[in-house]
């Protein structure tokens, strides 16, 4: 296989094996990746370019091809510390900021053999469900460029969908690897809490946020989580018959749309047809559950906002924050006391979640309440009000494991009539990650799903 080849269906372990057999280098992978990089510039996902230090690492002399993903390409999110590489939050106030040292989940990567080609697109802070900033233009999902890839690891998201790269850098603090999954028709597991946790959140009150990968096919998730040593399951096997809860209702006024609670009724027939014992339920969480971690949404916005020169760097300009985030930082400064019982509610969360799981192994529901919407719909500048009425709306019930710590992982079981991916949520019980892989590998095999956008949807 030579460079001139189309390397772009390959996943990471496929790239990972033609490498260590010699049949391609990984400077040929790199260049293909970098190629194919310039391509998709369309779809604003990479927010800074670094293709000559990937080609540097990527020549053989320099790169251990032992590795687990010796060679693969790949992108980290704009959240995190890359040393000599900007990192601007997504943010028009980060003025340049370049980082002298790399994260310690970045250093852990590149142990592991990646090779960036830059940093992929999120919204300020990561905090809204679209990747959509004002400091650049929105990224755009590949199976329908008019509209929204989700958010916040939007750019990842979009480069793995349009087949750039088998694999990226996510993270999640209310969603954000599984709602860019389902919009894009990827697999993205939120692992639990404590496994690999963003940097410095155990710090807050309430500790939400993981890092992560998104990827095309479930095996690649897999071969991540053993590369970083993920324990396996208590016991708990994917092939025995599975007690599967199912609910297609949520806490918001507006109800999920037909076609998606159609997608998350196939998703459990499906698990019916493996064997698994299947009952729908009734949303077991309630809207005061959404409401406090919203109300912990606006707090972690005002804290970013008045750290931002000092945790982020001293050069950044507040002022400069999207009507969104300052939106949020207000709604907090308003709402003191109702922010600090919801921290008190939400620190107890896990027991409430414990007794939802009561009597199933896995619960199945949405991710999101309708497909992708339009561009615009969720951009940071519209009214606040507006803007959280329809985030609430959009996005009802994947903060909550996040709040439980607990595992879920995004399947693109789903196809609306327009033909753009609808995601299933799996969620489970902390510690039960490898299950929940096991299983979302019987149901990738029982139902392939299409491993990217077709190039048609998104290249002009």
């Amino acid at each position: 296989m030579s460079a001139n080849d189309d390397l772009r269906e390959l996943s990471a372990a496929e790239t990972t094996a033609l490498i260590r057999a010699r049949k391609l280098s990984p400077l040929e992978v790199i260049d293909a990746a970098i190629a194919r990089a310039e391509a998709a510039r369309s779809l604003n996902a990479l927010v800074t370019e670094t293709f000559e230090r990937a080609r540097a690492r990527a020549r053989v002399s320099s790169l251990d091809t032992s590795l687990p993903f010796a060679g693969v390409p790949f992108a980290i999110k704009d959240l995190a510390h890359v040393a000599g590489v900007p990192t601007a939050w997504g943010s028009r106030g980060a003025n340049g900021f370049v980082p002298n040292k790399s994260e310690a989940f970045v250093v852990k990567l590149e142990s592991l053999g990646f090779v960036s080609l830059g940093k992929s697109a999120t919204p300020e802070f990561g905090l809204t469900g679209t990747t959509e900033p004002l400091r650049g233009e929105a990224c755009r999902n590949p199976w329908d460029p008019t509209r929204s890839v989700g958010g916040s690891s939007g750019g990842a998201a979009c480069l793995v969908a349009a087949g750039v790269l088998p694999i990226a850098h996510a993270s999640d603090g209310g969603g954000s690897i599984r709602i860019p999954s389902a919009c894009a028709g990827l697999v993205g597991l939120k692992p639990t809490r404590g496994i690999i946790d963003i940097e410095g959140s155990n710090l807050l009150p309430v500790n939400i946020g993981v890092n992560g990968v998104v990827t095309r096919t479930v095996s690649d998730q897999a071969a991540f989580y053993d590369a970083i040593g993920l324990a396996p399951s208590k016991g708990k096997r994917a092939t025995g018959p599975l007690r599967v809860g199912v609910f297609t209702t949520s806490t918001s006024a507006r109800p999920i749309t037909r076609e998606v609670r159609a997608s998350v009724l196939a998703a459990a027939k499906l698990c019916d047809s493996l064997g698994h014992r299947v009952e729908e339920i009734a949303c077991p969480f309630a809207a005061q559950d959404v409401e406090d971690f919203l109300a912990y949404w606006a707090f972690l916005a005002w804290i970013q906002l008045r750290t931002a020169p000092l945790i982020f760097s001293r050069e950044f300009d507040t002022s400069k924050a999207e009507p969104w985030t300052s939106g949020m930082s207000e709604r907090f400064a308003k709402q003191k006391l109702t922010v600090l019982r919801a921290i008190r509610r939400l620190r107890g969360f896990g027991r409430r979640y414990a007794e939802a799981m009561q009597g199933f192994d896995v619960i199945v529901s949405m991710v999101t309440a309708d497909v992708p919407p339009k561009l615009g719909y969720l951009a940071p500048d519209i009214d606040f009000d507006t803007h959280l009425e329809r985030l609430r709306a959009w996005l009802p019930v994947t903060g909550l494991w996040n709040a439980a710590g607990a595992p879920a992982i995004t399947l693109p079981l789903g196809r609306s009539v327009e033909g753009l991916p609808i995601g299933i949520h799996f969620g489970a019980r902390p510690g039960d990650d490898r299950f929940l892989l096991e299983l979302a590998a019987t149901l990738e095999e029982a139902a392939p799903w299409p491993r990217m956008a077709p190039t048609e949807r998104w290249r002009s």
